[in-house]
């Protein structure tokens, strides 16, 4: 049960690993900085661990860690960090070493440069996406005729009666 909507909500793949604490986690993805809903922040962030942005944020952010945007989140920044969590708004460059998710509800308006990346049914991203060591795209050779006994017959086409 979310305590933020009050019905049961599917949860991120990366959500788990950075909220949950215990010894069997770096410290890089725990969260360790959160704007809350009623902050505004204009400038620059850098940390070695995670932060979770539930208000607005406009500048730049770099992590070693996770970064986890809420529902009502709304940021316009670059972003550099291990891994992207989107449900609230994104506005800007997102390069993750891991993973990029854009939940059901949330929205990415520019370009990403990712090793994974995840979709939601109702997410939205509009930009370019760069997967690095992406394999060239294979040469593709026209399918040889075979030569036949009898005429080529177009399927297509309507057959004599």
């Amino acid at each position: 049960m979310s305590i933020f909507s009050g019905k049961e909500k599917p949860q991120s793949p990366i959500a788990p690993m950075m909220t949950a604490s215990g010894s069997g986690l770096a410290a890089s993805t725990k969260i360790e900085t959160i704007i809350g809903p009623n902050a505004n922040f204009k400038g620059s962030v850098q940390s070695d661990g995670g932060m979770r942005i539930d208000g607005i944020f406009e500048g730049s952010i770099e992590l070693a860690g996770n970064l986890v945007i809420g529902e009502n989140g709304k940021v316009v920044a670059d972003v550099k960090a291990q891994n992207v969590s989107v449900s609230g708004a994104v506005k800007g460059t997102v390069s993750a070493t891991g993973r990029l998710e854009i939940l059901s509800s949330g929205k990415v308006w520019g370009d990403i440069s990712v090793a994974s990346f995840l979709i939601d049914e109702g997410g939205f991203f509009r930009g370019q996406s760069v997967m690095p060591g992406e394999p060239d795209f294979p040469m593709l050779e026209a399918p040889s005729r075979k030569k036949t006994d009898g005429p080529v017959v177009d399927a297509e086409a309507p057959r004599p009666s």
